[in-house]
């Protein structure tokens, strides 16, 4: 039992480790994203602007 959870502390850990080394060297960030954003087109948002009536 104890072999079995120490065995299983050595692979936690060096998971950990392998996703920290993979974050530091910018194996999650996302570099396909930016260059199509241009691409889609942007929802309209509703306008907020009330017209307000200045003559009375």
């Amino acid at each position: 039992m104890f072999v079995l959870i120490g065995i299983s502390l050595v692979f936690a850990f060096g998971f950990l480790v392998a996703f920290i080394y993979n974050v530091k060297t910018g194996q999650y960030d996302d570099d396909y994203t930016p260059s199509v954003r241009i691409l889609f087109d942007n929802p309209e948002k509703p306008s907020s602007q009330k017209k307000h009536d200045t003559c009375k």
